[in-house]
């Protein structure tokens, strides 16, 4: 970072770290002048992975609290709401003389391309980015195997990480006080981000009864937890008629809780019983830290194989026949399996955005292997309707449950709901909780109603198959179609090999291989383009790598450095055609310059863009289609996912969309968007 004086005013780009304690980036600014918090709500690029209703509840209330701490502290968050991130950026950059924007790491596929154009672009224009560590223990990048390739199973590199030379840094405490930018700003209310309209609310109501954003409640959930829960949490963790977990996943999705505070409080409280001698309180101290652990190796995943939200880490597994049965997805959607614990799962959802975690196993499992849903179908009504939706655990638990990773579930294994349900709710009342139709129900049947004597169900009031359905596939029939299913995979992946004249198709045989490293740094990794001279009226700055930057997975289909660090082909060419458009242009013309000449200048030749035809992404931010390509990221649509699952040589059809977005252009080329009850879509766009 280059030198700065207490007249230097910084941009604190607020996302999915509201918190003001273990904030690196707001620590940073706050020590070097006047800072500018700005929160930029643009649903534009957020595209088809927009947060659900109560997510968005979530979002706001948070927002709330944040902006009446950083109040408190001396500069209240300005609140933007854009079709554009970098518009809003630069406006505000421009607006204030602001000449430094720091923000904190986020690692999910479309953050990474939009991060990565928004900090070219910013830094083309003069101003200098800096960028932390906010959201981990260790940096993707620093957690590698011996020959420096990147882990393909949890438990290998969660032993490295456990393993690492230094523990992760200690959480830092939050500013005394913020020197507040004294020049006006223009913000909007946080009612005007439109995160909740009016038919939202009242079910937002409820929410607020059990749940209670804001950083400073996740520090008291936290500390409820630790002193209480965690001792026994490895007796209870699987107890679902109970709170038994730690609650804290919402807290942590948007960053209200340091991850690095949870840690070393959690690994003190364990020192403390290991001296006590409390044996059971250590193993439930490790149980937990491993669900950490989890949650690293899921923004793991997600950061070193890009796709991973789209398409499964096994390359098998593309050709498996899944089954596309709107019927059956509505059926699982609505809790009307004739499966108990799987619909009392799926109400539960729907009515409170939660699921114990135990539970979106049995139901995502039920979805996959006894339904032959394809999981992407899944895990988008998660994102839609959970609380604590988060992509990359997200796509961790499916791709884990559908046998998509390396260790996760057998592709031939099918639990039974009907043991599931014993074992994990014993007394039936879970069950009961959230299905009254079956609350008089004995708990001798309450997990297998169907096989009750009539006059049980009669005297319960049961009626199979009008008030509560009978099971949507006998188990012995799903077994038999999972099998029939992997024998088709099996028969269509050998058919394809022998096809192929030379290599492989995507999967994980060519996606996860680096070549070697270079200065600490694998070369299968892009540090920003740097160091460069920028100009910024009659200053000189330099802008050059940080130890804190973030680094992006290749960009092996555009630009590639030659042995000085330059970029040869276009990115020189647009140079000095920038600068001279930045000392006159106005805002929406810099934007326009910025963005277009940088998505030009690192696109893929047309060769290298129908290499990904077969592959079409939802990983796209508005202003970054083509530098979705240039970072080896494949493209789609901004709403709706087309994904590349052959069946019977033929693609699987779209995930349902299930926000009520409006598409009107038709392209007959295109396969129909299911209609359902949640969604106004009725034709798809353009991939």
């Amino acid at each position: 970072m280059p030198e700065t004086t207490m007249a230097t005013c910084t941009i604190v780009w607020f996302r999915r770290d509201l918190r003001i304690e273990d904030n690196p980036a707001l620590a940073a600014a706050a020590r070097v002048g006047s800072v500018i918090p700005v929160f930029i709500w643009c649903p534009k690029e957020e595209g088809q992975f927009l947060p659900g209703r109560a997510s968005r509840w979530w979002l706001k209330q948070s927002l709330i609290h944040l902006n009446e701490s950083l109040t408190n502290l001396g500069a209240p968050l300005v609140f933007r709401k854009s079709d554009h991130v970098l518009a809003a950026l630069l406006d505000i950059a421009e607006a204030t003389g602001a000449n430094q924007i720091f923000y904190n790491h986020l690692y999910d596929p479309i953050s990474l391309v939009r991060d990565h154009q928004v900090k070219q672009c910013l830094s083309r224009a003069g101003i200098i980015v800096n960028s932390f560590n906010a959201d981990l223990l260790y940096e993707p990048w620093e957690v590698n195997d011996e020959k420096g390739q990147p882990f393909t199973t949890f438990r290998e590199f969660w032993v490295k990480c456990m393993d690492m030379p230094a523990e992760p840094g200690a959480p830092t405490l939050p500013p005394k006080r913020i020197l507040k930018f004294s020049g006006p700003l223009r913000s909007c209310s946080v009612e005007d981000l439109d995160l909740e309209d009016e038919l939202e609310k009242d079910s937002n109501a409820l929410l607020a009864r059990a749940w209670a954003p804001g950083w400073a409640n996740a520090d008291r959930a936290l500390e409820t937890f630790i002193n209480g829960p965690l001792m026994v949490y490895g007796a209870n963790s699987r107890k679902v008629d109970t709170a038994t977990t730690s609650l804290l996943s919402p807290h942590l999705h948007y960053g209200e809780l340091s991850v690095r505070k949870i840690f070393h409080n959690v690994r003190m409280k364990q020192i403390l019983w290991v001296k006590e001698g409390k044996v059971d309180a250590e193993e439930s101290v490790n149980l937990f830290l491993r669900a950490i652990g989890l949650r690293e190796y899921s923004r793991y995943l997600s950061f070193n194989f890009p796709f991973t939200h789209e398409r499964s880490l096994l390359s098998s597994l593309k050709f498996f026949p899944w089954r596309v049965d709107e019927g059956y997805f509505k059926a699982w959607r609505l809790g009307k399996t004739g499966y108990p614990l799987v619909d009392a799962g799926m109400r539960e959802l729907w009515a409170s955005g939660w699921m114990h975690s135990q539970i979106r196993v049995i139901t995502s499992s039920f979805c996959v292997k006894f339904l032959l849903l394809p999981w992407r179908w899944g895990m988008k009504y998660f994102w839609d309707t959970l609380l604590d939706a988060d992509l990359e655990s997200d796509v961790l638990g499916w791709q884990y449950i559908s046998g998509s990773l390396p260790d996760g579930h057998e592709l031939d294994r099918i639990d039974n709901p009907q043991i599931e349900g014993y074992r994990f709710d014993p007394y039936g009342e879970y069950v009961r909780r959230w299905l009254p139709e079956l609350s008089r129900l004995p708990t001798e049947w309450i997990h297998h109603p169907w096989d009750a004597p009539p006059s049980v169900l009669h005297a319960a009031g049961i009626e199979l198959g009008s008030n509560y359905p009978r099971p949507i596939v006998e188990i012995t029939a799903a077994r038999e179609r999972l099998q029939r299913a992997l024998s088709d995979m099996w028969a269509n992946e050998a058919a394809n090999k022998a096809t192929l004249a030379n290599g492989l198709e995507e999967g994980l045989g060519d996606t996860i291989e680096v070549q070697g490293a270079e200065n600490g740094f694998p070369l299968s990794m892009d540090v920003d383009i740097g160091p460069e001279t920028v100009h910024r009226g009659n200053q000189v700055s330099f802008w050059a790598k940080s130890p804190h930057d973030q680094m992006v997975p290749t960009m092996a289909n555009g630009v590639t450095r030659s042995a000085s660090g330059a970029f040869p082909g276009n990115v020189d060419i647009f140079r000095n055609r920038q600068e001279n458009v930045l000392r006159v242009a106005p805002i929406e013309q810099k934007v326009q310059v910025l963005s277009s000449d940088f998505e030009r200048a690192v696109a893929p030749s047309p060769d290298a863009e129908h290499e990904n035809d077969d592959m079409d992404s939802t990983a796209e931010s508005s202003s970054a289609r083509d530098l979705t390509l240039a970072l080896g990221l494949p493209v789609c649509s901004q709403y709706v996912p087309v994904f590349p699952v052959r069946q019977s040589g033929s693609q699987v059809p779209l995930v349902p969309d299930l926000h009520p977005v409006l598409i009107s252009r038709q392209h007959s080329h295109m396969l129909p968007v299911m209609k359902l009850e949640a969604s106004k879509v009725e034709n798809q766009i353009e991939c």
